[in-house]
């Protein structure tokens, strides 16, 4: 095992896969000179070349559009977009091109390629650079979406969609990329679509994914001090979702709490609910409760983005809340 960097596990992943196969490049802005605007593709230049580590200009409508037509072609792009807010600039390509090429053709033709990029907010940047849209991107079928929560599991899951032969979604988090864990030296995949405990419990399952499941440890630490047990299910992958490790965990502690960073309307954590109350209903001992953030655009105040934002506080009184603690 070693201690590596979000940012280094992600670079790692694609070298890995980029000498594993020479159809696979990196294609984005600052991605080769200047290793990245997160340099999370730090000494890629040097070892694969310019032909394959690809500096773009400020035009995602042109850069994603290059690369779904690369990939229909055969080759496996990975675009990095500075932050998932610009990929707005490209999001034709990647909801009418790459998500729907394989239906629309027939399965002559598909799309394996990977958008990668910072998701949410990190710290006062602003409404326009504060957006979540896992559940945008979910909503498209066709589409792959993953949002890992550490190192480990951002390598292990890179791997698998960077080899995944459908569209895929990655989004990280400028608040992670320094975030240290230990993982393994050599090779490593996690499947997509596959759920991972990170804390057993007995009492509540909070159910979260990417960075803001950081609050869900905080919470239980908290209210493990209480007597309360919560079981932490990351999701890891927002679509396909593993909606049975779900199940599974309800079914044991019969309460559930689902804590996103994302606006509440048609959210991730919505879907969540209505499956659970669709196929579970019966092993529930109270209602499902969810924590996003507010129903308004991030605010650049830090005292309001405080408050816009969910926190360990949030869950605890969520979790007490369905277990009728006053």
């Amino acid at each position: 095992m070693k201690t590596i960097q979000f940012r280094e596990a992600i670079c790692e992943a694609m070298s890995e896969e980029m000498r594993r196969d020479e159809s696979i490049f990196l294609l984005g802005e600052e991605v080769a000179e200047y290793n990245g605007a997160y340099k999370a593709s730090k000494g890629m230049l040097d070892e694969f070349g310019a032909k394959r580590v690809i500096d773009t200009p400020i035009a995602e409508l042109g850069f994603t559009g290059i690369a779904v037509g690369s990939a229909m072609n055969g080759n496996r792009p990975i675009v990095e977009f500075m932050t998932f807010n610009f990929a707005l600039v490209g999001i034709d390509q990647i909801i009418n091109n790459a998500a729907k090429i394989r239906q629309m053709s027939g399965g002559q033709l598909n799309c394996p390629i990977v958008f990668r990029g910072p998701t949410g907010s990190a710290g006062q940047l602003g409404a326009t650079h504060s957006q979540a849209f896992e559940n945008w991107f979910a909503n498209t079928p066709g589409l792959k979406v993953v949002v890992p929560s550490n190192p480990y599991d951002a390598k292990g899951l890179l791997k698998a969609a960077i080899r995944d032969d459908d569209p895929v979604i990655f989004m990280e988090s400028e608040q992670m990329y320094g975030d240290k864990m230990e993982v393994p030296e050599g090779e490593y995949i996690i499947p997509l679509g596959v759920a991972d405990i990170k804390r057993e419990g007995t009492d509540v399952t909070i159910v979260s994914f990417g960075k803001i499941i950081k609050e869900a440890y905080k919470a239980a630490d908290v209210l493990e001090k209480e007597g309360v047990s919560c079981e932490i299910l990351d999701m890891r992958t927002v679509r396909p979702m593993d909606f049975e490790a779900i199940f599974t965990s309800v079914k044991k502690t019969n309460r559930l709490v689902i804590l996103e960073e994302a606006w509440p309307f048609a959210s991730v954590s919505s879907e969540i609910t209505f499956q659970v109350q669709e196929n579970v209903f019966d092993y529930l001992d109270a209602p499902i409760r969810r924590i996003t953030t507010a129903d308004a655009p991030a605010p650049y105040s830090p005292v309001l983005l405080e408050e816009w934002l969910p926190n360990f506080n949030d869950v605890v009184k969520a979790v007490k809340d369905v277990m009728y603690i006053k």
